[in-house]
Parts: C-alpha cells; structure tokens; sequence
C-alpha cells in the first residue's frame, strides 16, 4: 500500500520510505479529494454566480469601480496581459474577490478563516500562514486581486518551471533563496496538521520528520545542508511522484 497526503497543498508521496507503503486518504466536507486548484478558486468565487449585466461585462470602468475601496486593482486589460485569463474570467474572478473582500484587499485572519472551512477536522491556520505569504508576494502584509489573480494564474496555467518557482517560494519561508529542512519540516508538517484526523490510516508523530529526511536527502545533491532552488527544480522534474503532484495545479477553470 501507499501512504499519501498532497504534496504542496496536501498530497506527499513516500514510496521511497523503507517503512512499507500505506495509503491515506483525505476526508473533505464534500467526500472528494480537492487540490489547491479547487481550494483557492472558492476562495472567493462561491458567490459570484449571479450572471453579470450586459453593460458590466462589456465595461471595464463598471467592472473595477468601487465606490468605497481601500485598493483599486490595476486595469483589466493590464491584467489580461500579465496573466493567462480572458478578460470574462478576470471579471468574474474579480466580483467574487470583491464581494468577498469589499475594501480590495485580504488580510491573513480573513485568509485563515476562509482556508480553515475545508479542513475543519484539522488546524489548517499554519499551512493558510505560509500560503498566504506565499501570495503576498511584496511582503505589505495583505493579498490584493492582483497578487491573488497572478499567482492563481501560475497554479492553474503556468509552465511546470513557473509552478515549481513558486512551490519554491512557499517552501522558502524567510525568502533567503534556499530551502532549509526545518523549512521544509514546518510546511510538511502544518499540512499534516491542517488535515488532521481525515486520514487513514491514522499517521505516527514521527511521519513528517521521516518524509522530510526522505525528500530532503533527494534534493540536497551536494550535502551542503540547504536546497537552492536550481537544486529543487532538477529533483522535482526528476522525480515522477513529486512531478505527479504537480498536475494538482494543471486543470484550468
């Protein structure tokens, strides 16, 4: 059997384990396994389905006024060309961030509180920390629509080097250019923690320590105790379990 939690957003493999292979799987509220594709898109579209007037379609003004908005997002036709959305899915991706977030932008509890309904059998208030700086990409403590839009952009239509780019980035805690085991213990870790009891069969405490001696001894090539990311790059394409968990992001919208 095999033991697997979703690497990334919560899946990690460890057929390489000489402990045996046992298979685990997550327990959502809906009974399905979902990736951080599906994660982040309700993030903040459940309640964008309301179909948009004709004149709010056709009418980028109409699209990004806001009467009392604490920041303005960039123009759509900037953001058409920064990203890989229509400017249809970029009006639609905005209504639901707006009406989610009224003031333009997100802060961190609200990011946890959002995160922490789809894991509500574990603590998911760590993994949604590192995922929320991971999108808080100038580091101003708050995730605007275009931080939000770009990286979404990436997970769900970006080559495979852009996606393990900002995989690295989400390991890479203090943001130094290199990924220390205990960076890659505290991510692990917190999604154990974030998927809490919807496991089976249930994990040892000692499970995240011994899958991080396992993926880190693959991407330390030259034993210098740190993972730059060139290194981590050339592991992750080289290895067909990490690279399988990397389709999570390939769906589009």
């Amino acid at each position: 059997m095999e033991k697997k939690l979703d690497f990334i957003s919560a899946r990690v493999d460890t057929s390489s384990s000489s402990s045996g292979r046992t298979e685990g799987s997550a327990c959502l509220q809906n009974g399905s396994r979902r990736g951080v594709k599906a994660r982040l898109k309700k993030l903040f579209l459940c309640s964008s389905t309301k179909p948009p007037s004709t004149t709010t379609q056709n009418s980028v003004e109409d699209e990004l006024e806001l009467s009392a908005v604490r920041h303005r997002p960039e123009a759509l036709e900037q953001l058409e060309a920064q990203t890989r959305f229509s400017r249809k899915e970029l009006q639609i991706l905005y209504r639901g961030f707006k009406n989610e977030c009224p003031s333009g932008v997100v802060n961190e509890d609200t990011f946890k509180e959002i995160y922490a309904q789809f894991f509500p059998q574990g603590d998911a208030s760590t993994y949604a920390h590192f995922l929320f700086n991971a999108f808080d990409t100038d580091h101003n403590d708050s995730v605007s629509f275009e931080d939000f839009v770009m990286g979404l952009s990436i997970l769900l239509r970006g080559t495979v080097q852009e996606k393990l780019n900002w995989a690295f980035n989400l390991y890479d805690i203090n943001k130094d250019g290199y990924i220390t085991k205990e960076e890659m213990f505290d991510i692990i870790k917190s999604i154990y923690d974030m998927m809490g009891k919807c496991t089976y069969p249930m994990l040892k405490e000692e499970t995240p320590r011994q899958h991080v001696e396992i993926f880190f001894q693959k991407m330390d090539k030259n034993r210098d105790g740190v993972v730059t990311i060139d290194e981590f790059i050339d592991c992750c394409q080289n290895d067909e379990n990490i690279m399988r968990s990397m389709q999570l992001f390939e769906n589009v919208i």
